[in-house]
């Protein structure tokens, strides 16, 4: 192995670091984007009130 491919291969090895590197800080942001989206979603999902009285759906009657 002669110097100029050793440097070819550090080089090479160097340009995929940095394309990981861009690449996870790119998901990470997207992941932080779509959580606050849903933070959003869920906020915006409107307070309702039961509509059966709270004390239906206690009790199962079961009959053989």
């Amino acid at each position: 192995m002669n110097v100029s491919s050793a440097a070819s291969i550090a080089s090479s090895l160097s340009q995929a670091r940095v394309a990981d590197a861009v690449s996870t800080l790119v998901l990470k942001k997207a992941l932080e984007l779509q959580a606050q989206q849903a933070a959003q979603l869920i906020a915006a999902l409107p307070q309702t009130a039961p509509s059966a009285p709270a004390h239906l759906g206690q009790n199962i009657d079961v009959r053989v």
